[in-house]
C-alpha cells in the first residue's frame, strides 16, 4: 500500500497535478490573507457576500443554546426546533412538501442517491455532474449511463434504448454546473422524464440564492420545482453558511430519515449554524437586488474577457476561462497571484484533459471597477 501511495504522488508531481493545501484566512469584503499578503478573492463560492452579513453574524451570536455542539445525530437528541424550522423554510422556498438537512452537499448527494437507487435500477447522469453525484451512483449499485453534457438528443436515445430494461429510473443533473458555469436545459429534461416515466434529481448547489424570484434557484426561475422529485442544494455557497438539504415529498423525506446512511449516522449540525441558515434564507427572500446585480456583473465580466480574446464561458456567476494545458494554467494563476488576485487553477482530474482553466467566481464584493482592472491585468500576461 505504501508503495502505491508513493507511486501515485510521484506520478501526480511529474504531471504537475499534485494538489497542496495552502493556509488561507478569509477576510471581509471578498479578500483573503495568505503568506502575510492580502488578495482579492476570485475563487469564492460566497456569491452574495453573505458569509459576513451582519444579520447572519447576529443570528449566530444570539443563539440561545447552553451548548454549541448538537451532541448527537438527528435520530437521537440532535433534532431541535431550529432544525425543523429550517426544513420548513427550505420546503417553502423550493415549493415542495418537505425537506431534510444534511451536513454537507457531499453527504446529501452520496446518501440520497445510494438510498433511493440499488441493483436493478438505472441512473442517467450528465457527464459533467459533480464528484459527489458520481460517488453516490457508485455506492448505489445501480446501472449507470452518462449522457453527453446537456445533450438532450443523447439522453433521449439512451432512455429509449435502456429505460425499459430496469426497475426504478433516475435522471440526475446539476442546474448550474460548478466548473463550466452553464445551465441545464431543465424544460427538455422534464419532458424526457415524463415521456419515459423517470424520477428527476437536480443539484441546485450553485443556483440557490442566485436565481429565482425569491432566490429559490434555477428550478424556481423556470417554475420547474413541481416536476423535479428531488431538489438538492447547499447553504455553503450563495447562502454564506454551511450544510445542505434536499427538498422532496413527505414520503421521500420519511424514507430518507429511515434509509439514508449519511443522514442517520452523522451528528446533527449545531444550532448556531442552523440559525445562520435561517437568517440567510430570510435575507435572500426579501432582497432580490443583489442577485440581479450579480448576474448582470458576471455577464459584463464574461463579455469583457471575450473581447480580449479569452475563452470565457458560462451563463451564471461562474466564469470559466479555459486555457487548455495544465502547466500554462498554473503559470497564469501564479502571475495573477503576483498581481494580487487569488485565482485557483483547475486541472484534471477535476476537469477533462485539455480543458484546464481558471474558474473565476464573480461575487457581490466585485464592483465593475475591479472587474475592469482584472481584465486589464490578465490581458498583460
Amino acid at each position: 500500500m505504501e508503495e502505491r501511495i508513493k507511486q501515485f504522488l510521484e506520478e501526480r508531481a511529474r504531471a504537475g497535478l499534485l494538489r497542496e493545501l495552502t493556509e488561507v484566512e478569509s477576510l471581509p469584503g471578498g479578500r483573503v490573507l495568505a503568506g502575510g499578503r492580502e488578495y482579492i478573492n476570485f475563487s469564492s463560492n460566497d456569491y452574495l457576500g453573505l458569509s459576513c452579513h451582519p444579520d447572519i453574524i447576529k443570528a449566530v451570536r444570539e443563539t440561545a443554546a447552553p451548548v454549541f455542539g448538537s451532541q448527537a445525530s438527528r435520530l437521537m437528541t440532535g433534532s431541535t426546533a431550529s432544525h425543523h424550522r429550517l426544513e420548513e423554510e427550505i420546503a417553502r422556498l423550493k415549493n415542495k412538501r418537505a425537506a431534510l438537512i444534511f451536513n454537507s452537499g457531499y453527504h446529501a448527494n452520496v446518501g440520497v442517491i445510494s438510498a433511493l437507487c440499488g441493483k436493478g435500477d438505472v441512473i442517467f447522469s450528465d457527464r459533467l455532474n459533480h464528484a459527489s453525484i458520481v460517488d453516490g451512483i457508485k455506492l448505489s449499485g445501480a446501472r449507470l449511463f452518462r449522457f453527453r453534457h446537456n445533450d438532450m438528443d443523447h439522453l433521449g436515445r439512451l432512455l429509449s434504448r435502456e429505460r425499459a430494461k430496469y426497475n426504478g429510473t433516475l435522471i440526475i443533473t446539476e442546474t448550474v454546473f460548478s466548473m463550466d458555469g452553464d445551465r441545464a436545459p431543465i424544460a427538455d429534461i422534464i419532458r424526457l422524464k415524463k415521456k419515459h416515466n423517470c424520477m428527476l434529481m437536480a443539484d441546485e448547489a450553485h443556483a440557490t440564492g442566485v436565481f429565482g424570484k425569491s432566490g429559490g434557484g434555477l428550478l424556481a426561475d423556470e417554475d420547474a420545482g413541481g416536476d423535479t422529485d428531488i431538489v438538492m442544494g447547499t447553504f455553503g455557497k450563495a447562502l454564506g453558511s454551511f450544510g445542505a438539504y434536499v427538498a422532496v415529498s413527505k414520503a421521500i423525506r420519511d424514507y430518507l430519515v429511515n434509509a439514508c446512511r449519511s443522514f442517520i449516522y452523522s451528528t446533527a449540525l449545531p444550532v448556531p449554524v442552523i440559525n445562520a441558515n435561517i437568517a440567510a434564507l430570510d435575507i435572500v427572500r426579501r432582497n432580490p437586488a443583489p442577485r440581479t446585480r450579480l448576474l448582470a456583473e458576471a455577464e459584463y465580466f464574461r463579455n469583457r474577457l471575450k473581447d480580449r480574446g479569452f475563452r470565457a464561458g458560462g451563463r451564471s456567476q461562474i466564469v470559466p476561462v479555459t486555457i487548455g494545458d495544465a502547466a500554462d494554467t498554473i503559470r497564469l494563476a501564479a502571475y495573477l497571484k503576483r498581481m494580487g488576485y487569488w485565482v485557483t487553477p483547475v486541472r484534471p482530474p477535476t476537469v477533462p484533459e485539455g480543458t484546464a482553466r481558471l474558474r473565476l467566481s464573480v461575487t457581490s464584493n466585485h464592483g465593475r471597477d475591479l472587474l475592469d482592472k482584472f481584465v486589464e491585468d490578465i490581458s498583460k500576461y
